[in-house]
């Protein structure tokens, strides 16, 4: 599980199936009845203020899940001051010590790999991604997408897959670590276009194996 601290107010938490499955006996039950989940959002969100220093005492939260992969799923976590908060459905109190109100709010993101857009903040995130994809064993990496260009943009960097090779052994291992170090984008022709028109070109193509290649 990765926390990772969006803004003051959002936090976004990183957990494959296992993580999950550790906690509930079931993982379709776990998005169709969130209330099985309290005491692991309870766990969460003690870990969050530990780790990330995000404090929820006295806010209510909305939580959006959504999963990128079939074993990668991404929770959103948003806190609000009680005037701030216009919810439609609520859960009230988890236990003595977080007693709130959870707006819970599910939504099916998984992406069309045909092509696909992945957003790092960083360039540190990158080559963390690149030096877990180098432990994978006998990957032939520019075999996974027919071009796969990095960008940089605005002060973060942009890895775009054009033509996924779903037959790939390892494209779903791949794309699951991708899902740890990056943010999917959902792809447009548009926004493409606007990275190849206004973007820096970081890496031109074979962007994962050069980035192995010279900065791992």
């Amino acid at each position: 599980m990765k926390i990772e601290k969006l803004t003051d107010n959002k936090i976004r938490i990183i957990m494959n199936i296992k993580d999950i499955e550790k906690n509930t006996n079931d993982i379709h039950t776990f998005f169709d009845n969130i209330m099985n989940s309290q005491n692991l959002f309870l766990d969460i969100l003690k870990k969050a203020e530990k780790e990330v220093d995000f404090h929820t005492e006295g806010c209510k939260l909305l939580i959006e899940a959504f999963s990128t992969l079939e074993d990668v799923v991404v929770f959103t976590i948003t806190k609000y001051s009680s005037s701030e908060t216009k919810s439609s459905a609520t859960i009230s109190s988890l236990d003595n010590d977080y007693k709130r109100k959870l707006t819970v709010k599910r939504k099916s993101n998984t992406p069309t790999f045909e092509n696909a857009i992945y957003e790092f903040e960083n360039f540190d995130y990158f080559c963390e991604f690149c030096n877990s994809i180098s432990k994978i064993e006998n990957l032939n990496i520019n075999k996974l997408a027919k071009k796969i260009v990095l960008y940089n943009y605005q002060s973060k960097y942009f890895l775009v897959f054009k033509d996924i090779n779903f037959k790939d052994t390892y494209i779903h291992k791949v794309f699951n670590i991708l899902s740890e170090f990056s943010k999917f984008q959902n792809f447009s022709a548009n926004f493409e276009y606007k990275l190849a028109e206004h973007a820096k070109i970081y890496i031109k193509n074979n962007a994962i194996s050069k980035g192995i290649q010279y900065f791992v």
